[in-house]
């Protein structure tokens, strides 16, 4: 089912990308709650939402598209859910999820309609480089912010006093992926946070949390399922004709947001691996039905997000962090699979999964930025004209901490670079119109 031999991979292979990925995204469980519950949603029921909207968008991901990627709400767009729509904006909870809801439905019309799948045929080759190599830098660098590692107290990045257990345990888990890693052992990156983790039990940091029990979460689903099709949601979302041009603009948002995510997420780590590879791209060009998995994974991650915010979850998006998975060979749907599995046996564990901290599955993370940068050698760095884009769309990712922000980056700087050599007529039309679009975000963010 899964083509194992003609993607050059196996079952235990597949299980140990699908266990790496999971514990390198496993935070989400307990921390989409704490964000989303700050609007004044019930935790449990946010808890009970993102696991279900991870799993759902998970399998069809790993069995219809065949490939192994997670899904699961994203940070950043939750922040945006509550910080930005919630608090500075002044919606709703119940109608912030509907405005996610409907920006699921324009993903799902322009992946249907083929256009997301333009855009990413659109970018050129040098961009698609920066891309991975972005992402990289971004992966390495969550992965260095989720331990503290990097701090801000002074007003501007330093390196933080190396005088905190957590710091401890995260350089001892450093060492040893770096070690494995270059010793070629099987499994190394799932070997050292499992190793990483154990080693913090007598630190302290490795402990179980307080967490709502699966029989709580289920009673207090209902106040977030389908809340959208009631008079709070979308029915409350357009009676005031004075808000409707800033509920727009929102969705606008919302959607740029996801989309640009998900793509940079595709190029970055699938291109490079094989996993969407030259014949893949050439069954992208069929205009007839989803041919081809970069097709259906594109409209798995659409609907993703308007299954997560049924249940009452922020946007549902392809995670980064399936690259650790990628990394120590996950090729296929199985190591979805996997993901997916792992997040229902959550449900009931949430204590125990909790219990891992940042600081055991952090350093993974910073092996596969390292690992991921190679695609930076792919791009001409002695020509201004390529070096430019490249650098805005590498480097923005990470200082903005935004896959889309940082391709918004590169389009912007690639377009100036092509007008200033007079070779205007090289730009591909949707590329334009992405440029335009992200400005005008720029703009109306700025505005409201």
């Amino acid at each position: 089912m899964f083509k194992l031999k003609e993607n050059g991979t196996k079952v235990s292979t597949e299980i140990i990308a699908g266990l790496t990925t999971f514990f390198a995204m496993a935070y989400i469980i307990v921390v989409n709650p704490s964000i989303l519950s700050q609007a004044g949603m019930e935790w449990g029921a946010v808890f009970l939402a993102t696991i279900i909207a991870s799993i759902i968008g998970t399998l069809v991901m790993g069995l219809v598209a065949n490939v192994p990627y997670a899904q699961a709400p994203g940070m950043g767009l939750n922040a945006f859910f509550v910080y930005t729509v919630c608090f500075a904006l002044k919606f709703t909870w119940q109608q912030a999820l509907s405005m996610v809801f409907l920006c699921g439905v324009i993903n799902i019309i322009i992946t249907v309609t083929k256009i997301r799948k333009y855009i990413i045929k659109a970018i050129p080759r040098s961009l698609q480089n920066a891309i991975g190599g972005g992402i990289g830098i971004f992966i390495a660098y969550i992965g260095l912010l989720n331990v503290g590692i990097i701090n801000f107290e002074a007003g501007v990045p330093a390196l933080a006093t190396l005088n905190q257990p957590v710091l401890w345990l995260f350089l001892i888990g450093l060492a040893l992926t770096v070690v494995l890693s270059l010793l070629r052992i099987k499994g190394a990156i799932l070997i050292s946070i499992i190793v990483t983790a154990l080693i913090g039990i007598p630190m302290g940091l490795t402990a179980t949390s307080d967490t709502i029990s699966f029989t709580d979460a289920c009673a207090a689903l209902p106040t977030t399922f389908g809340v959208i099709f009631t008079k709070e949601g979308l029915g409350s979302l357009f009676s005031n004709a004075g808000k409707i041009p800033l509920v727009l603009i929102t969705i606008f948002a919302f959607s740029m947001s996801d989309t640009f995510d998900t793509i940079g997420t595709f190029i970055g780590t699938g291109r490079r691996t094989g996993i969407f590879s030259e014949e893949d791209e050439k069954a992208m060009a069929s205009s007839a039905g989803f041919k081809s998995k970069m097709d259906k994974a594109l409209f798995a991650d659409a609907t993703a997000t308007s299954i997560g915010a049924i249940f009452g979850t922020s946007n549902t998006t392809t995670y980064v962090e399936s690259a650790a998975g990628i990394a120590v060979g996950g090729r296929t749907g199985l190591t979805s699979v996997v993901v997916a599995i792992c997040f229902a046996i959550s449900a009931f564990f949430a204590t125990f999964v909790s219990a891992i901290p940042a600081a055991a599955t952090a350093p993974a993370l910073v092996i596969v930025g390292v690992m991921m940068m190679a695609s930076f050698k792919e791009i001409d760095w002695t020509e201004l004209s390529e070096a430019i884009p490249a650098f805005f769309a590498g480097v923005f990712m990470a200082l903005c901490y935004s896959i889309s922000y940082g391709i918004a980056a590169g389009f912007i700087f690639y377009v100036i670079t092509k007008i200033s050599k007079r070779q205007a007529k090289d730009i591909h039309p949707i590329l334009w119109v992405s440029t335009v679009l992200f400005i005008l975000n720029f703009v109306l963010l700025a505005i409201v």
